[in-house]
């Protein structure tokens, strides 16, 4: 993680499943407390981070437009 306790994931520019497949591989290293925030430009990205949050069980802290990309922001709650 960074100093910061964030991380940020850059998937902008990556079709489905693209930007879920590059969180899977920073959420493999993360642990209960981290926060991720993921960026993409795929309109698809809405519904996939829910059913990807929904399927692991952590908590989306935020979910938004911001100007030409979609964040989300995850706290990892879920690891064991």
């Amino acid at each position: 993680m960074s100093e910061s306790g964030k991380k940020v994931v850059d998937a902008r520019g990556l079709s489905c499943p693209g930007p879920i497949t590059n969180l899977t591989k920073v959420y493999r290293n993360a642990k209960n407390g981290d926060v991720l925030e993921i960026w993409a430009t795929d309109p698809g990205f809405k519904s996939d981070i829910k059913a990807w949050i929904e399927r692991t069980k952590n908590e989306l802290i935020e979910l938004k437009e911001d100007k030409d990309k979609i964040v989300a922001v995850i706290k990892i709650t879920a690891k064991k």
